[in-house]
């Protein structure tokens, strides 16, 4: 059965750092893409980042480039999110996710995708 379970999060002041982690159950994240996206109130979900050890392919949204790292363990089948420089409109609630596609190609830009495996969610607040 394939599941993805975080934890991580929490409240940081502006300009701190706080990680994300995703343990992922059913599959092997050497061979499928995972990665992340967010939601904040009122706002519409956002596509944050993906990795796949299988083609090597990541993605990073504009908003988080140069913030935020993208990784796997591969012994330990878990996906990290290094958040770093964080800004209060990164408070969102975080949310692990697979496709259980092969690539990050078109993450969170190519309508076709579905994404049918989500976390319970991981609350980052960044406030003073």
């Amino acid at each position: 059965q394939v599941q993805v379970v975080e934890s991580g999060g929490g409240l940081v002041q502006p300009g701190g750092s706080l990680g994300l982690s995703c343990a992922a159950f059913g599959f092997t994240l050497e061979y499928y893409a995972i990665g992340w996206f967010r939601q904040a109130p009122g706002k519409e979900r956002e596509g944050v980042s993906c990795i796949s050890k299988n083609d090597g392919s990541t993605y990073y949204a504009d908003s988080v480039k140069g913030r935020f790292t993208i990784s796997v363990d591969n012994a330990k089948n878990t996906v990290y999110l290094q958040m770093n420089s964080l800004k209060p409109e990164d408070t969102a609630v975080y949310y692990c996710v697979t496709d259980l596609s092969l690539s990050c190609m078109g993450w969170a830009e190519d309508p076709r995708r579905q994404y049918d495996y989500w976390g319970q969610g991981a609350q980052v607040t960044v406030s003073s």
